[in-house]
């Protein structure tokens, strides 16, 4: 393949103009060149004859998308870091990304200064493999052929190293746009053409089964079972029967050859919950498995090969209980390969409300009734709340709404009462922005049915205006309705509304439309519409 690489410059993809525009700026002051492109054909075009040091683009646009392009460009140009932005942060993007060869994935909205920072990663990172290269080069007119001396052949290794992305994904149930999240799924997605071994931490109910299920779901193993088992569920003297098998005969009750855990997972993913709970005994035992690659039925005597990926969750301070002696440091290190933090619902926070959403549905659909809708009082007491049983609180709180609440729109005086403010010592609720400790259901239950008229009363009392903002339209309102000659007053007051709030998303925002869209909960398409039509500068 003709052209030549152009140091320092970097290329630009994406279709909306400004984030193109604030990408090239932030860019030049860092001392790059920079080349821009809304489309993906012009792109492929200019690789014909040229490439950047660093190309960063975004995932859906028109036409071709970021990841049709991110493959096409590892079949062209295989040492070119791709950076892949996008405002869509969710799981398979990620893992799309990753299993395509992108250098790193950046969601949108994100920190110039931060982006700035990866794009000199991914430079310099280039410009060390190439001086690694050329050094290790040998002479001779051969050298370097290997890289484009068979385009069909580099394509089809290239295919093959990367699968079509979503070929065979299915949903894990991770949902989450937060920041915390984010580090979550790019983790996924690193890990997807990884086997090794996984130790995940997080408190209860912070979702460690669904991330294994996830990790399985995008790997090599995924057509292959998976098995999961809960450590601190497991009778003492049942485990090695349990994880090992055993064989006919080996204890009383022993009619038959049994598989156990291992072997059934057998080419697949065992997933270890609370691992920190295996007793000293069966510590040992895995640990020689991880060592040796084989074990013994529970009265055998012949090798078994153990084929899985062990991916083990606790919710327990491993470190400290190697400490006191209650873990083995050797298992410790044997697990903690790559350990992924999964964070509490109390740092995802703005996740709250798309969670909700997702859990009303589902348990709405479970019962065959409509799905219940919550309001703004009832979403800020939520996002206010401490969550001690994290997301698998807030999944059985959605699930005892759609039981409880007869109205079709959720307030605050539905929710049990255990969290509503007043309830509790610490009455008062916080912004969105922070994670409030309020009076608390039980973590691990359903909460109860709330009993007290009274309390629903004043909870409603409560709720009716928590900002004042409803006052002041109301005064607005009547200050024009009084007026004799007043005509189609709620085509401007409505204007008037739309046009404060726009403007006040955008403030908050630092003018990032995708983002404004998504808080006021509107399309990109019709915020840019409103804002012309309003005349917002």
């Amino acid at each position: 393949m003709t052209g030549v690489m152009a140091a320092g410059e970097v290329w630009v993809v994406d279709d909306d103009h400004s984030i193109r525009w604030v990408l090239e700026r932030a860019l030049v002051r860092a001392g790059f060149g920079v080349r821009t492109f809304a489309q993906v054909d012009e792109v492929l075009a200019a690789l014909a004859v040229s490439e950047p040091a660093v190309l960063v683009s975004d995932i859906r646009m028109p036409g071709a998308s970021g990841i049709e392009l991110l493959y096409q460009v590892r079949q062209r140009r295989p040492a070119l870091p791709v950076i892949i932005m996008t405002a869509y942060s969710d799981l398979d993007s990620a893992v799309s990304a990753f299993q395509a060869g992108a250098f790193e994935y950046l969601p949108k909205p994100f920190d110039l200064m931060q982006a700035v920072a990866l794009v000199q990663r991914a430079a310099q990172g280039r410009a060390e493999a190439a001086r690694g290269a050329a050094s290790a080069r040998p002479s001779g007119r051969g050298a370097g052929a290997g890289a484009h001396s068979d385009p069909e052949r580099g394509a089809k290794a290239q295919a093959t190293q990367f699968p079509q992305a979503g070929a065979r994904m299915s949903d894990a149930g991770l949902l989450g746009q937060a920041p915390a999240m984010q580090a979550v799924y790019r983790a996924i997605g690193r890990l997807a053409r990884s086997d090794a071994t996984v130790l995940l931490t997080g408190q209860s109910g912070t979702g460690k089964e669904r991330v294994a299920r996830a990790l399985h779901q995008h790997s090599v193993r995924a057509e292959r079972p998976f098995v999961a088992i809960n450590m601190a569920a497991i009778p003492r003297d049942l485990m090695e029967s349990e994880l090992f098998g055993h064989e006919r005969g080996a204890f009383t009750g022993a009619q038959t050859l049994r598989r156990g855990r291992f072997e059934q997972a057998e080419g697949g993913t065992l997933f270890l919950d609370e691992i920190g709970d295996m007793p000293a005994e069966m510590q040992t035992r895995l640990l020689r498995v991880l060592s040796e690659g084989h074990f013994y039925r529970v009265g055998g005597n012949q090798p078994v090969k153990s084929r899985v990926r062990v991916i083990a969750a606790t919710h327990q301070d491993l470190e400290a209980r190697v400490a006191q002696g209650l873990f083995r440091d050797d298992l410790f290190h044997r697990l903690n390969v790559i350990r992924l933090r999964l964070p509490p619902l109390a740092e995802r926070v703005e996740d709250i409300p798309l969670l909700a959403e997702h859990f009303l549905a589902e348990s709405a659909a479970s019962l065959g009734v409509e799905p219940k809708q919550l309001g703004a009082d009832a979403l800020r007491v939520l996002c206010a709340f401490d969550w001690p049983g994290n997301v698998r609180q807030l999944e059985n709180v959605c699930q005892w709404l759609t039981v409880m609440t007869a109205a079709h729109v959720v307030t605050m005086a539905d929710l049990p009462p255990e969290m509503l403010p007043s309830r509790g010592a610490a009455a008062a609720t916080r912004p969105v922005t922070e994670a409030a400790s309020v009076a608390a259901p039980q973590a691990s239950g359903t909460p109860p049915v709330p009993t007290d008229a009274a309390d629903q009363e004043e909870g409603h009392r409560q709720s009716a205006d928590p900002e004042g903002w409803c006052e002041v339209l109301v005064k607005l309102a009547r200050q024009q309705l009084e007026d004799p000659q007043a005509r189609d007053l709620l085509t401007p007051l409505q204007a008037s509304f739309e046009r404060t709030l726009i403007e006040a998303a955008l403030e908050a925002t630092g003018g990032h439309r995708g983002e404004a869209a998504r808080r006021l909960g509107l399309g990109r398409n019709t915020l840019a519409r409103k804002i012309r039509d309003l005349g917002i500068d």
